[in-house]
């Protein structure tokens, strides 16, 4: 996935869950998205973080 791509996805989960949305680079060096209650990953592999309630 694009950075354009998971970003775009990213932004759609955070509004529609309310909930904070992170953006990582995997081992293989593809991006993903994943709420950030359920990341446990490395915490430098994280490119972006959407918060929904961020101004």
């Amino acid at each position: 996935m694009s950075l354009n791509d998971a970003h775009a996805f990213a932004l759609s989960i955070a509004t529609t869950l309310m909930a904070v949305i992170f953006i990582f680079r995997a081992g293989d060096g593809t991006l993903s998205v994943t709420p950030a209650s359920e990341y446990d990953g490395d915490p430098a592999a994280i490119v972006h973080e959407i918060d929904p309630y961020a101004p």
